[in-house]
């Protein structure tokens, strides 16, 4: 372990970058995915239609993808990112943090969206014609009645895309972000006789870390239980 102890401020630092990815990512994917289902449950034929090739297009697509596609082809459409370039503290928040926040909030949303149509789908038909019966518009019918108790509905699966976003986060290693999984390989190329202690100890963190936010969830879930 001395691996770890002697370089536990890269050990933190690391796991800093994955929470941060992952509460903007997860927080962006909640207000996407909510976006999406409105459109997927909507009057508007061609905003479920779209919606619909959306979701269907980007969840079918690999997540490594995704990042790829922002990190080489988007420039090239004029879509760049240099503009970000934040420092707090150790932390340094640049283009490919950015890149990575964006590819991680779209891939995730989509399911997102799926776990809270879900729950759309299962509060009653009736709940929508009393709401337009006393003169509520669509949007006023989703924020005032159905999506209140969609979200309730939809706690448990929504707890699990998040938690898959915790996982998901190690991706961004691969081009350039120094989240959990880049010093875990920077550090196992520096002390090659301690991988087996160093992988155990940043599996251990992740595993803090879904284990805090599924405890979290698990009393959410309590709180907000439909009877």
């Amino acid at each position: 372990m001395d691996a770890v102890t002697s370089n536990f401020d890269l050990f933190l630092k690391g796991f800093g970058y994955t929470l941060f990815l992952f509460l903007i990512s997860g927080l962006l994917s909640l207000v996407l995915g909510t976006l999406l289902v409105a459109c997927r449950v909507g009057p508007v034929a061609v905003l479920r239609w779209a919606g619909g090739w959306y979701v269907t297009l980007v969840r079918s697509t690999p997540l490594v993808v995704v990042f790829a596609f922002f990190q080489f082809a988007a420039p090239m459409l004029g879509i760049r990112f240099g503009w970000v370039d934040v420092h707090i503290g150790a932390f340094d928040f640049t283009s490919f943090f950015a890149i990575a926040v964006v590819a991680l909030t779209l891939y995730t949303s989509c399911f997102v969206c799926e776990a809270l149509r879900s729950g759309v789908n299962a509060v009653p038909l009736g709940q929508a014609e009393a709401a337009r019966a006393i003169g509520l518009t669509f949007g006023g019918t989703m924020s005032q009645v159905i999506l209140p108790q969609a979200f309730r509905a939809s706690v448990p699966p929504l707890a699990s895309v998040l938690i898959a976003l915790i996982k998901n986060t190690s991706v961004a290693f691969i081009f350039g972000v120094g989240e959990a999984v880049a010093q875990m390989r920077i550090m196992t190329n520096n002390h090659s006789s301690e991988r087996t202690t160093i992988f155990l100890a940043y599996a251990a963190g992740y595993i803090l870390i879904v284990f805090v936010f599924s405890f979290l969830a698990n009393r959410l879930e309590r709180h907000w239980r439909v009877a």
